[in-house]
């Protein structure tokens, strides 16, 4: 069998550290209602209207004890870790004379908002605006009645808009949309904390929530979601006079890359390529998964990732009899939106059998081989796969609707001239690539990258033969491949745990320092934020790297309040991990015909300061001559 080998700075966390956001995994419902418990500091859950038929007494009477310890120590640790002041940073720049300039538009990552139902039928009466994603709803009607909320919560296979029958979902509207997932835990909350701080209310800021399910072009043709976006934009502009600084996180940085190219085209916003010069000062992309996050194949191919096979057998018993890997991958393929994620870039980017850019010298075999196999056969199609020939082997183990709605929403090539980027601005499944599509024309718009780094990540898997007969699903990770750097099946690599630092760190530190795909030499600053864990906080604590824990990381919020003082020219750019050496060996260049070009260009202005020299040069000599022929006559 062949090994991975990795730094040992990434070899397994300790066990305690493994279980930290456990409770925050993909419809973790059961263990979450435990943790919901502690968080109360109650016994009883009666007293939440949306749980009153259940108690945590006869919840405990059926967990296994390992869960109700952890349950403990993760409540107590958060208790604890919430506890330093949210308004300090704000506090602190206000003192020094920073405060609100810019309207802010803040858009929220991938199942950060919550979603609430607006359906009237039977089914869904019940539910009439409570969330079913994003709330103790959620989970009252996950486990009362689990088929039901399936059948809301997701889309119709072949349209990707809502299901038949009168069931409607909509994305919850206002601060309240992503402050917090569930109570206790909150997302956007301390950034929106500090931000009042320093003069911003809803006057002078607003959170752009979206129905993340939804395919980018589902959003504007059932939720007119860019139409709004644009108009809130330039509603925020007329009334300010100032131009808007957006904030997006992790795939919202993906629906704003799009939203850039929308608004422009005229078959989107009609906005025209002036547009964002117009109306955006900053982008500030927090996490933002540009290439996406090679955790998002595992969970459309077959229901798993990291968070999913790392969990103990009595973890694993629980939640496959709650629902089964075959559910979460049917789930997680019917909201296309989760699809967007699917990595960009091909083995360009990710590598090959035999090389990765994020290679490092102590490596026996490289990261490029994304599904690796302990047994092959090449004649079952059991072989080790690239991230490339990964996403061929996706649409060929998948549902026909499923394959129609990633291929006519998205595109994960690369464009290598300009010709062909220029074209793609017709294409709007290419909006979404920044390896195919380019920035807007806004010389003076300013792009500020901030992410966590320093945290294992998921990188590749090791699969096998799925033995359960009565599953659809052909391959399921091997999680009991745990020697050496393989843990549970998953080989961990550099991120912010859990988006890989290629896909967070390459278009802000190379892709977009070419011509191509930065026409108008738009300022890009990047910041990057080591993983620094308070080791009693299972949310990270003020120094966290985390992908969704950094959003309450101080640094970070002093960063986003001084971009939306208008002081952002202060900041200076910290690059302390591996993403220059690592983007520099990605197999995409500066075109062959733009590099000629600018070397002509280069020649001709040194042609033309020669000219100039020479000028100079003849002009001083016949000034030389009439004066040494003055003084020759007056001699």
């Amino acid at each position: 069998m062949q090994m991975i080998l990795v730094p040992k700075a990434l070899h397994h966390q300790k066990s305690k550290t493994k279980r930290r956001n456990t409770f925050i995994f993909f419809l973790g419902g059961l263990f979450g209602l435990v943790v919901a418990g502690f968080f109360a500091e109650r016994n009883d859950l009666f007293d939440l209207p949306e749980l009153r038929d259940l108690s945590m007494d006869s919840l405990m009477d059926v967990l296994p004890a390992g869960f109700v310890k952890d349950a403990r120590d993760l409540a107590r640790g958060e208790q604890e870790a919430v506890n330093y002041d949210s308004f300090s940073v704000g506090l602190k720049l206000r003192a020094q004379g920073i405060h609100a300039h810019h309207p802010v538009v803040m858009i929220p990552g991938v199942i950060s908002t919550g979603l609430e139902s607006w359906g009237t039928t039977n089914s869904s009466r019940p539910f009439f605006r409570k969330r079913l994603w994003g709330s103790w709803s959620m989970m009252r009607a996950l486990l009362q009645d689990k088929e039901n909320w399936k059948r809301h919560i997701m889309l119709d296979k072949w349209t990707g808009l809502d299901p038949p029958g009168g069931i409607k979902l909509r994305a919850a509207q206002g601060f309240d949309a992503a402050d917090f997932f569930i109570t206790g835990y909150w997302i956007w909350n301390k950034i929106l904390e500090n931000l009042a701080t320093i003069g911003y209310d809803p006057t002078n800021s607003f959170t752009a929530a979206y129905d993340w399910r939804l395919s980018y072009a589902n959003l504007e043709v059932r939720d007119q979601y860019f139409t709004r976006l644009k108009m809130h934009v330039e509603m925020a502009n007329s009334i300010s006079g100032k131009k808007a600084v957006l904030i997006s996180h992790s795939m919202g940085g993906q629906v704003l890359f799009y939203f850039f190219h929308w608004v422009a085209a005229k078959s989107g916003g009609n906005g025209g390529d002036d547009w964002v010069e117009k109306y955006v000062d900053s982008w500030i992309n927090i996490s933002g998964c540009m290439l996406g996050a090679l955790k998002g194949l595992p969970a459309v191919l077959s229901g798993e990732m990291k968070d999913t096979a790392q969990l103990n057998a009595f973890a694993v018993y629980g939640l496959e009899k709650f629902l089964s890997k075959e559910e979460r991958a049917d789930i997680f393929r019917a909201m296309p939106g989760i699809s967007s994620m699917l990595p960009m870039g091909g083995d360009a980017v990710w590598g090959n059998e035999t090389w990765a850019p994020d290679d490092t010298p102590d490596q026996e075999v490289s990261y490029g081989k994304f599904l690796n196999f302990k047994n092959q056969n090449t004649s079952t199609g059991y072989r080790n796969l690239t991230v490339q020939e990964s996403l061929g082997y996706l649409y060929n183990t998948t549902e026909d609707w499923y394959q129609n709605q990633v291929q006519t929403s998205y595109s994960h090539g690369i464009a290598h001239t300009k010709a062909e980027v220029d074209a793609n601005e017709e294409d709007s499944k290419k909006w979404i690539n920044p390896l195919e599509t380019r920035l807007p024309l806004a010389p003076n718009l300013k792009i500020y990258c901030f992410y966590g780094i320093g945290k294992p990540t998921e990188r590749s898997y090791y699969y096998r033969h799925s033995d359960n007969p009565l599953s659809k699903l052909n391959i399921t990770i091997d999680t009991g491949l745990t020697q050496a750097n393989i843990d549970h099946g998953v080989i961990l690599g550099e991120g912010d745990g859990t988006v890989n630092l290629l896909s967070i760190g390459y278009m802000c530190n190379r892709g977009w320092k070419y011509h191509r795909y930065n026409p108008a030499g738009v300022k890009i600053k990047t910041f990057e934020m080591p993983h620094e864990p308070d080791r009693f906080s299972p949310r990270g604590g003020p120094n966290t790297g985390d992908h969704v824990d950094i959003l309450g990381r101080q640094s970070l919020n002093d960063l986003i309040l001084r971009v939306a003082a208008g002081r952002g020219e202060e900041i200076e750019e910290n690059v302390v991990s591996n993403i220059g050496t690592y983007a520099e060996r990605v197999k995409v260049f500066e075109e062959d015909e733009y590099l000629a070009e600018k070397q002509r260009e280069e020649e001709k202005e040194k042609s033309k300061e020669e000219g100039v020299r020479n000028k100079l040069e003849r002009k001083a000599e016949e000034v030389l001559e009439k004066l040494e022929k003055v003084a020759r006559d007056e001699l």
